[in-house]
This record gives structure tokens, sequence and C-alpha cells, in this order.
């Protein structure tokens, strides 16, 4: 058994550099890569402004926030759920880069790279030249994404939990994740395989004599080479 945890952040801004921060943070639970329902999630007080043209993205705004956590008070509940297991993310550089800052504010070790697993680079790896960012691997998988209005860092767990587990090549067609009847937790309705295991096509009496004809049509074909 594996365990990773798979998670999100949403911020002020693209550059924790220039003084973006972290605004909210979700983390799911993945064991042999399936949420296992355990979450960790988060709304913080940014200690600044949101600018309104990041509200459009992820659509929280100054109001929300009011109140909320600084990071710091929530820094080692989180690092507790991360453990010290691979850490999966879409575009996880972005992500890593986000929360070394935050953790260097309030004077704790930044996440190793080697943790970084970054579904990005499997997606792009997978799909070379295609679109890869989250709608589109949701749309090219199946996955439902009308619950996504905005960019909610729980919600985009949960899609990209689904999304993995297809980039992984784990998942029983048919099933798919499920919320508890808040519709806030994800939990698991869908069972692991690991590889996908074949399965083989067998042909009818019809279709074995269509391709017998085409075969017969054809000049020296390797398929009635014995």
């Amino acid at each position: 058994m594996t365990r990773s945890v798979l998670f999100d952040t949403e911020t002020t801004g693209l550059d924790p550099i220039l003084g973006d921060r972290v605004i909210e943070i979700a983390a799911l639970e993945l064991v042999n890569d399936l949420p296992t329902g355990r979450h960790f999630h988060a709304l913080l007080d940014p200690e600044r402004d949101v600018p309104s043209d990041s509200t459009r993205i992820h659509g929280l705004t100054n109001i929300d926030l009011q109140g909320k956590p600084r990071f710091a008070a929530i820094a080692d509940d989180l690092l507790a759920f991360f453990g010290t297991d691979p850490l999966v993310a879409h575009n996880a550089p972005f992500d890593f880069g986000f929360l070394n800052a935050e953790l260097r504010r309030v004077s704790l070790p930044p996440l190793a790279p080697d943790r970084m697993v970054d579904t990005l680079t499997l997606a792009k790896a997978r799909f070379p030249g295609m679109p890869n960012n989250l709608d589109a691997l949701c749309r090219r998988f199946g996955i439902d994404l009308s619950a996504r209005t905005t960019h909610n860092a729980l919600l985009d767990c949960r899609l990209l939990a689904e999304v993995y587990v297809e980039l992984t090549g784990g998942r029983q067609r048919g099933f798919a994740l499920a919320s508890d009847d808040n519709g806030t937790l994800p939990i698991t309705t869908y069972a692991h395989t690991g590889p996908r295991t074949p399965r083989p096509i067998v042909p009818n009496a019809a279709e074995l004599e269509a391709h017998a004809a085409l075969v017969a049509r054809l000049k020296d074909p390797v398929w009635g080479m014995s």
C-alpha cells in the first residue's frame, strides 16, 4: 500500500516573490493513487488585499477571508497531513513555490522537490501538443465539470484525483467519485485494479465472416499466414 497526497492552492496572484499569498489550500489523501476520503481544507487570511483579477478566477474576496486563520496557524496541521509522502499537484512547481514561500515566512523547512509529482508533466507526456489544463483533461476523460464555475481548491482536488487515476491507468470504468450528504467530502466509490486489465474482444460469426471476406480481397495478407 502506497500513500500520497494530492493538493491544490488558490492565491492572490501568480508570483510569491512579488508578495502574492496563498488564500486557500485543499489536500486529499490517496492510497494506491485513489482517494480514501480523508482531506484537509483551509481558507486563509493572506494579510493583504485580494485583487479583483484573482477573484474572477477563484471567486474569493477580501470579505470571504475576513477572520480566517493565517498560514502560520494551520502550517503544522498541513504538514502533519502531508507527512513524508509524495505530493501530487497539477503544475506542481507553481503550488510548491507558493507553499515554500509561506513555509519560509514562518521559519519552517520547505517541501523537498523530490516529493513532487506533477500531473501536468504526466499529461503532456501522454497528450503532447494538446491542451492539458484541468478542464481539458476532464473533458477528455469524460469527467463531469458542471460544478466547476470557479477555481475552488477542494473541488479542483476532487477533479484532479479522477484525472490522476486516468493518467496512471488504475480505475475501473463506470465508477466515479461521489460526495457525502453535505456534498463536500470526496469519498471513494470505485475500486482500484492497478494497471488496466486487458479485455479480450471475441468476434461473433457475422464479424468473422466479414473479416474473412475483407482478407480475401487483399494481396498476400499477413492475416492468412499460418
